[in-house]
């Protein structure tokens, strides 16, 4: 079985290549949806700014560290500005690290 959590750890190892944050302590992911039944899992994320150079790079790596977990057969990345991201989405570790609080 596919859950949230597995997800998020799988999510945690990729990293946005211009900042030693992951995507999800950085809040980047803004869903997750799991068809269990179909091995399908459903992100829907945004960048730190629209035409954001490394988008693809993301992508292709959230697409990746999912299809490497168990009963996972399908990826399905749903990019989105709305809302726009913002540093006040970032984990309070994330806020630390890159000195914002």
């Amino acid at each position: 079985m596919i859950t949230k959590e597995s997800v998020l750890a799988a999510l945690k190892n990729v990293y946005d290549p211009e900042m030693p944050i992951n995507i999800v302590d950085l809040g980047l992911i803004y869903n997750i949806d799991i068809d269990n039944d179909k091995g399908v899992v459903k992100i829907k994320m945004t960048l730190t700014a629209p035409g954001c150079p490394m988008g693809s790079y993301i992508s292709s790596d959230v697409e990746m560290v999912l299809r490497s977990l168990e009963n996972v057969e399908d990826v399905k990345i749903e990019l989105t500005y709305d809302p726009p991201w913002n540093p006040d989405m970032m984990s309070l570790d994330a806020k630390k690290n890159l000195g914002y609080e």
